[in-house]
């Protein structure tokens, strides 16, 4: 007996790729819905980018933002004590996190110069909010420890969020998604860009307050 040959896949014409993307060539049923494809988000999800201990340094997202420049660590605005930074992860476009450059977890924790630095950012930011993107309010406020939903317990950081009238949909109730119609780099640019000008225009404003 002669043996079988097997066939010679080279006389097979290559694929059609366009066809075999086809969603006709896919197994599913159309069920009416849209889908919004957001595989970035998988970093978050599995926590790849969240620290392995609760030690300060490198680990520590919010030790290492202010490492860097300003421009990669999305940081807005600093101050001796603490530093603005956008959220990589925002409820909302310019959600911000105002946090100490000490690694400390609790709001009692913060000495007194840190405390009055949180606060004073934390207003600035506000109005520089206000000015840039208009909202209709704010939320504010800190998650302390994990149970009370703090994603990175180990390092204290407020959140400054900005709210719209309509800004809540059905996306985060059935999804844990939501759609966010502006680049972070491009937010951080806006946002840094009016903290300078609110900032030269509080100190023109001290200069032409103070003594002759």
């Amino acid at each position: 007996m002669g043996v079988q040959n097997s066939p010679d896949t080279r006389q097979n014409p290559e694929p059609d790729l366009a066809r075999m993307l086809s969603a006709t060539d896919l197994a599913g049923t159309r069920d009416g819905f849209e889908r919004l494809w957001t595989p970035h988000r998988m970093v978050y999800i599995e926590g790849d980018d969240r620290p392995l201990t609760d030690e300060p340094g490198p680990d520590c997202p919010f030790c290492r933002a202010p490492a860097g420049d300003d421009e990669t660590g999305l940081v807005i605005a600093r101050g001796r004590w603490a530093y603005v930074v956008l959220n990589l992860y925002p409820y909302n476009p310019g959600h911000l996190l105002v946090c100490p450059y000490r690694h400390v977890c609790l709001y009692p924790d913060l000495d007194e110069a840190e405390t009055v630095e949180v606060a004073r950012l934390t207003q600035r930011a506000m109005r520089v909010l206000a000015g840039v993107s208009r909202p209709r309010g704010f939320n504010l406020g800190m998650n302390q420890g994990s149970v009370a939903g703090a994603g990175i317990a180990a390092h204290l950081h407020q959140h400054i969020v900005p709210r719209w009238d309509g800004d809540s949909n059905f996306f985060p109730v059935v999804a844990r998604t939501k759609a966010v119609p502006q680049l972070l780099a491009e937010t951080r640019r806006l946002l840094a860009e009016a903290w300078a000008r609110e900032e030269t225009t509080e100190q023109e404003s001290e200069q032409a307050t103070g003594p002759a």
